[in-house]
């Protein structure tokens, strides 16, 4: 093994390339440069560029990436070397902060994009379909802050009616449109005033979150 640790791959199934985390003690630019010339061959393999770094460097970061490295602690599959990330743990604190920073920058952009498209019709379709999926990732983070991450859209609706306190029907619209590109069945220009009230009341909820 070398200088290599442990390799892992992460993440949901989905159908994106493959993730994976290579964990050295050490990295140079050679290092780099030869893994540079086999990305094409990854690429192929259906297999993500690499994420590269230290344990230390994994270790120190998790508070600056709670969301991100708590979901590779909670998907990781060990593929070669020995298992990395005993004993780690994210800081629900820091998952908390991080959850705010997604929220409220959700709504802001929801508002900026809505006076960009000039409040016109095709304009708010296109940006319910577009903002869809990163809103239904918030709702899985905040779950997974209270301890309770879902394994269907009707766990994820289930939770946000009755912890948040948002409408279901409107949830339920939005979980679909983020699972697909059909529209058909939604009325994205009347759905987006109760979107965008739902995403002030999640940003409400933050803020004032405590541990159920």
């Amino acid at each position: 093994m070398g200088r290599l640790e442990a390799v892992v791959g992460y993440g949901r199934r989905t159908n994106q390339k493959a993730p994976s985390m290579a964990l050295v003690t050490s990295l140079t630019l050679e290092d780099l440069n030869a893994c540079a010339a086999r990305v094409s061959r990854w690429h192929r393999a259906d297999c993500a560029t690499p994420l590269l770094l230290t344990p230390h460097e994994f270790a120190r970061s998790l508070d600056a990436f709670p969301i991100e490295y708590g979901e590779i602690l909670a998907t990781s599959e060990l593929v070669a070397g020995t298992p990395p990330f005993e004993g780690l743990t994210i800081s629900r604190d820091d998952l908390r902060h991080a959850c705010e920073v997604q929220v409220k920058s959700h709504l802001l952009h929801l508002r900026e994009d809505y006076l960009e498209g000039g409040g016109r019709p095709a304009a708010v379709v296109s940006l319910v379909r577009e903002s869809a999926p990163a809103f239904a990732a918030i709702l899985r983070h905040l779950a997974g802050l209270d301890g309770v991450p879902p394994t269907t859209p009707a766990d994820l609706i289930s939770y946000t009616s009755r912890r948040i306190g948002l409408d279901a029907r409107v949830v339920g619209d939005l979980l679909a449109i983020a699972q697909a590109d059909d529209m058909s069945s939604v009325d994205a220009v009347r759905l987006f005033p109760a979107y965008l009230a739902a995403v002030e009341r999640l940003a409400d909820f933050v803020d004032r979150w405590r541990h159920a």
